[in-house]
């Protein structure tokens, strides 16, 4: 169903029948509720502390060595977080997080597979891109050229691909 369908369909029926699908979507949806929870009091530091613990639970789980983190969790945890629409500060905080665990995780337990360093990379340009879009390169240009600079330690050409990423927007 489109949203112009759905629209339609929603402005047939009364406003108790409106609030009536919203509990209904509230009770059958985690990600609804989650959602609606947010738009009622959005708490975007909350949340982003959230989202961090679940990104370093899969660098760094509570049980011990993670052999090979999920990418794919990590980028659902930022796309989730995104389409809350929480501060583009706290966006870009988490897309740093992220990018930061992968490099801490390296070394913390040696050189990874290049697939690694690659995902790692265009997750990194994704953020760099989202940061210079919203105006935000001063506020965490020290930051990353920290994160540069552990990952120094990294290797497959790492960091020198970072660097290029980052120069291509400061």
């Amino acid at each position: 169903m489109s949203k112009a369908k759905l629209k339609k369909y929603l402005q047939t029926l009364t406003k108790e029948q409106v609030i009536e699908v919203m509990l209904e979507l509230y009770d059958a949806r985690k990600e609804a509720k989650e959602y609606l929870e947010f738009y009622l009091a959005p708490d975007s530091n909350a949340e982003l502390e959230k989202c961090k613990k679940a990104i370093r639970q899969e660098f760094f789980p509570a049980r011990g060595f993670s052999e090979k983190p999920s990418f794919a969790k990590c980028r659902k945890v930022i796309s989730d977080f995104q389409k809350l629409k929480p501060e583009p500060t706290c966006v870009a905080d988490l897309m740093l997080f992220y990018i930061e665990q992968g490099c801490e995780y390296t070394v913390t337990f040696g050189d990874m597979w290049e697939q690694y360093y690659t995902t790692l990379e265009n997750n990194f340009d994704k953020a760099m891109k989202f940061i210079f879009m919203h105006g935000l390169l001063t506020i965490y240009s020290e930051r990353i050229e920290k994160l540069l600079e552990n990952a120094d330690n990294c290797g497959w050409g790492f960091c020198d691909t970072l660097s290029d990423i980052y120069y291509q927007y400061k």
